[in-house]
Parts: structure tokens; sequence; C-alpha cells
């Protein structure tokens, strides 16, 4: 790009393609392309490039975010991914609720927020932008009282919630969450802590669910026939690395009628037969995709000829 500024022969773009480009750039790259001349200063400023803004590959400190929130997340934001420093050696914190705060009021249009690696003991879930739709948390630490509710400040209304390794993510704060937000999208892996008991208290404020991720999680049948009993608005079903289910647990399932796309770790308490009457049970299932199987030859001929309408799909 900047051998192109300064090559006049080149056809000049217009302002609506290098806003395009400069959208796309890591935000180093874009901060440089600020200084290359006035135009492309006025262009890598404008409002549309800091729609989407992701920090995670970069190991910035608290004064850096500061000066990004000051300087150039506006009201345009809608995406901001941060990584942390939890698992770096150091103890410096790149969130506070200060932080947080100026966040939530000059950025009013936030609506996915990504932490990773962040330590978030120390700020209250009031403090979180109260604009948020989906939150994003991938190897944080969390307070035992994240997600409660408070009488003194708005919430965020989640829609949309993914979890990836917090150990700290326990059954209390997904009763937390569930009954306080509408939640569509839910992604759990990793999180030890939520059992059979978790997904039963939460499960009757997850109606509205339309996407359900459990990976690497400690349940069983019981958890899935409340899974199969509440949620009967799902699309689309994942639940892998979970070693404790049966054919019993499988054929609740056989409610989800609007379910379109099932992901399954296949163990040994799980028969090729259960597998198959309950994709016959589903009248919207479009893609099976089973994980673990070791199913003969036979068997998988025998589930594809079974599911005519269905895409089926094997996975080591």
């Amino acid at each position: 790009m900047a051998a192109a500024a300064a090559n006049p022969e080149l056809p000049v773009l217009p302002d609506s393609v290098l806003l395009q480009v400069l959208a796309l750039l890591p935000l180093r790259e874009r901060l440089r392309a600020a200084r290359v001349c006035r135009r492309w200063q006025r262009l890598a400023l404008d409002r549309t490039v800091w729609r989407h803004v992701d920090l995670s590959p970069h190991r910035i400190s608290s004064q850096t975010l500061w000066h990004l929130v000051r300087q150039h997340l506006r009201d345009s934001l809608r995406t901001l991914r941060v990584r942390g420093a939890l698992h770096s050696g150091s103890k410096r914190r790149i969130l506070s609720p200060a932080l947080l705060a100026a966040l939530g009021k000059r950025c009013p249009q936030l609506h996915r927020l990504c932490l990773t690696e962040t330590d978030l003991r120390p700020i209250p879930y009031e403090n979180v932008p109260p604009s948020l739709m989906a939150l994003e948390l991938s190897h944080c630490e969390i307070p035992a009282a994240w997600f409660c509710s408070s009488a003194a400040r708005a919430l965020p209304q989640l829609q949309h919630l993914v979890i990836r390794n917090v150990p700290a993510f326990s059954d209390r704060h997904l009763l937390n969450v569930a009954s306080q937000s509408s939640l569509k999208t839910l992604s759990l892996c990793g999180t030890y802590r939520v059992t059979d008991m978790g997904i039963q208290r939460a499960a009757p404020h997850l109606e509205e669910l339309e996407r359900l991720v459990l990976r690497h999680c400690v349940i069983g049948d019981s958890a899935v026939g409340f899974i199969g009993r509440h949620m009967k608005h799902l699309q689309f079903l994942e639940i892998s690395d979970t070693y404790s289910l049966t054919n019993a647990g499988l054929a609740c399932l056989a409610s989800l009628q609007r379910l379109e796309t099932l992901c399954l770790d296949v163990c040994d308490k799980i028969s090729p037969g259960a597998v198959i009457a309950l994709c016959q049970a589903l009248p919207q299932l479009r893609n099976l995709k089973l994980g673990g199987a070791r199913f003969e030859d036979k068997v998988i001929d025998k589930i594809q000829a079974s599911l005519p309408h269905c895409s089926f799909s094997l996975t080591p």
C-alpha cells in the first residue's frame, strides 16, 4: 500500500475501496497507514475502519488500551477482541472497572466482546458494557459472583455466550447468566464445574436456545434429558468428549424437532441402532457428524442408507 501511494502512475483507488482494505488490516498496519499521507490518515481514522477491532495478536498494556479508547474506539465500534496477560508471568492487568466504564460510555454500539487470558476477578460484572449481546471468554479467570444481578446498573442482555477453558465457570455461573438473559447461543468447552445438576437448573431458562455446544464437559444422561425436555428450539447441537452418555440419554433428544445439525461423540455405551433411531426421529436433521465412532463399514453404510436427506461424516 505504501508503494502504491508513492507511485503516481498507479490508478487512484476510490475512498470506498481503500476503507474496505484498511478495515482488513491488523491494528499495527492500520495505524502505520495513517502516516502515509493526509488522505490515508483521514481514511485510516474513519469510523467505518474501527467497527471491528482485534487486539488479541498483541500483548498491549493498559495504557495502550486507554489510548485506543480515548482516540480511536468510538460509537462505531461493534466488536472488540483483547488478550490479557494471565499466563505470561506478568501481574499487570489490562482491564479495570474504570476502563470498562469508559468503553461502555464511548462505544454504546459495542455488541461483541472477546477476552482471552484476562483476569476478571477484580472487575464486577455490572461494569461490563450493557450494550453487549455476545461475550466470549477464553482461558480467563472470573470471580464466584460473576453474572449476578444488580439493581444499581443495567446488565448486558446477552444472546450469545462462549466459554472456553475457564476453570472457575460453574453451575452457579450458568444459572445466573441463563436466568438473566435470553440466550440464543451457548458454547461451553472445558467447563468441568458444570454438572448435570447445573444443566437441570438452567434448562428452564434456556428454552429460546438455538445453538448449544458442550465440549469436554462432565455431563451424562440426566443433563441430556433436560436438554430434550426444555430446549425445543435447538437447531445446532454438539456434545463431544462426554463419555457418560448412553442410549437412554440419546433417546431424549428425539424431542428436538427443529434440530438441523447434530455433532456427537459416540462411545462404547451408544449403539449404531440408537443413533439411527434418533436421527430418523428428527425431521429437520440435515447434518450428522459422529466423532470417535469405531463402526464397521457395513454399519456406516447402514447409517447413510437410513438417512437419505442427511449429510453424514465421521471424525477420528
